[in-house]
């Protein structure tokens, strides 16, 4: 039986990874309505895009009917008119703004509201923190902050790695030595930090950098994985990701920029941007009254389409493309991320049998054997695309895999969305044979036409105005 993943009432889940720099104090004009006629949802729009904004509904709304009901039937007769009919690896953290005020991310929205008896339904692991700030330390209603500040003692010696590291270390830590700056220690580096995700292979932590160069974020993400001297399967996997993505370097790709020891506490340090949220957290406030218009779906899709066409050049197939792995920055900028499931194929012999990803948004020739993993991340991405629309990803309502067809159902209301948009969805599920390369479905009309940045910085805005009310409600 295949377990639906349905977009639950928002609930601030500390399973997160990586985000970008601060947006710093936004004034109350950033904090715009979240109405369906706010600008957000309605200026920017493409030449094509139909006009108004495109809301989300409400989760009860959005969730899929059953496959009986009247609507379940409607949406499948609407598909004749439309040209197309688990666990998360490790998500990522993201963080809003600091200030003189007080943390408000979702760990601690989800602590309060533990607290004062608010009874909420599992969430999907997500990347969200929302505003981070110094707290106030007579407030004993905050989240108490990481204990891994920048270390008052004397750091360790800095000679070579054997002095440095026990011998336990050193052997558990011997593949990534090339990724790892064994003359710095990381405490030295970076301070204040406050802990935005937590997930099974390890947290994240928000952290000031101590002495940035003019050019230098201010505010950085670090990656605490705790090493053991059994060693462990997830520094495996970080080493084969690693190795993979060496030099691979694209704006819209979240990379891990350096490694540390942490000597104190025998833990490895990961240094990365500070990304804001996921898009599956952006989807999950849906109830709240944040909109996704073609205008912002627009944008992310180009966004991701850019990182695709980058690795499909580099003979890389990401195969775990969703929404939980886009993550998108301050500035609205969506970078992909968790390149666990990655693998490097050649054009001439792109073939792989493996099974990778998660199923809702798995191309259908990666169900049933062989595949080209070159062309499924394109199918994935189109999924994605479907899923903004929906709030829930294609054949979430599934529970068997015989009910997964290889063409996505119509989205409940094809009538606002544009041609480009429809068109899109097409190429994207169409067969592998004619499912076209990442740089030819750049040539779509809706990546051609997309032009919603400054809408996605306005959204971000209403996200954490969102969760701040969710703090004082």
């Amino acid at each position: 039986m295949i377990r639906s993943p349905p977009r639950p009432a928002h609930k601030p889940s500390a399973n997160s990874s990586i985000s970008s720099t601060l947006d710093l104090a936004a004034g109350d004009d950033d904090r715009t309505s979240t109405r369906s006629d706010s600008p957000v949802s309605s200026s920017s729009a493409s030449s094509d895009a139909s006009s108004g904004s495109i809301a989300i509904a409400k989760t009860d709304a959005t969730r899929a009917p059953s496959a009986d009901s009247p609507e379940r039937k409607s949406s499948v007769n609407q598909a004749n008119s439309v040209p197309y009919i688990e666990t998360s690896p490790q998500p990522s953290p993201r963080v809003g703004e600091f200030n003189d005020k007080r943390i408000i991310n979702p760990a601690v929205v989800r602590e309060f509201r533990e607290q004062e008896g608010i009874s909420e339904s599992p969430s999907r692991p997500s990347t969200i923190a929302g505003r981070l700030v110094p707290p106030d330390e007579n407030d004993d209603s905050l989240t108490p902050l990481s204990s891994f500040t920048a270390s008052t003692s004397p750091s360790p010696s800095l000679q070579t790695p054997s002095v440095r590291y026990s011998d336990w270390v050193s052997e558990v830590i011997a593949p990534l030595k090339s990724f790892i700056d064994a003359k710095s220690d990381p405490r030295d580096l970076f301070t204040d930090l406050q802990e935005v995700a937590e997930g099974e292979s390890g947290s994240v932590y928000a952290a000031r950098v101590v002495a940035p160069g003019p050019n230098d974020p201010t505010y950085v993400a670090i990656k605490q994985v705790v090493l053991a001297p059994e060693g462990s399967q997830k520094l495996e996997d970080l080493c084969r990701e690693l190795t993979l993505m060496n030099k691979v370097r694209h704006p819209n790709i979240l990379a891990m920029e350096t490694l540390y020891v942490d000597v104190i506490e025998d833990a490895l340090w990961i240094h990365m941007e500070l990304m804001d949220r996921s898009l599956a957290d952006i989807l999950t406030l849906a109830e709240h009254g944040i909109v996704l218009s073609e205008v912002h779906i627009a944008q992310f899709a180009a966004d991701a389409l850019a990182a695709l066409v980058f690795l499909n050049k580099h003979g890389i197939a990401h195969r775990d493309v969703r929404s939980d792995n886009l993550l998108v920055n301050a500035q609205g900028v969506v970078k992909l991320t968790d390149f666990t499931s990655a693998v490097r194929v050649s054009k001439a012999a792109p073939v792989r049998f493996d099974q990778a990803g998660v199923i809702y948004w798995q191309a259908p020739e990666m169900r049933i054997g062989p595949y080209n993993a070159l062309k499924v991340d394109v199918w994935s991405l189109g999924a994605t695309v479907w899923e903004l629309a929906q709030a829930e990803p294609p054949f979430s309502d599934a529970t068997d895999a015989s009910q997964l067809s290889d063409r996505w159902p119509s989205v409940d209301h094809p009538d606002n969305y544009s041609r480009s948009f429809h068109s899109f969805l097409k190429l994207c599920s169409g067969p592998v044979t004619s499912r076209p390369d990442p740089d030819v479905l750049l040539n779509a009309p809706l990546v051609q036409n997309a032009d919603g940045r400054d809408a996605i910085v306005k959204l971000l805005a209403q996200c954490r105005a969102v969760e701040e009310q969710l703090m004082r409600s």
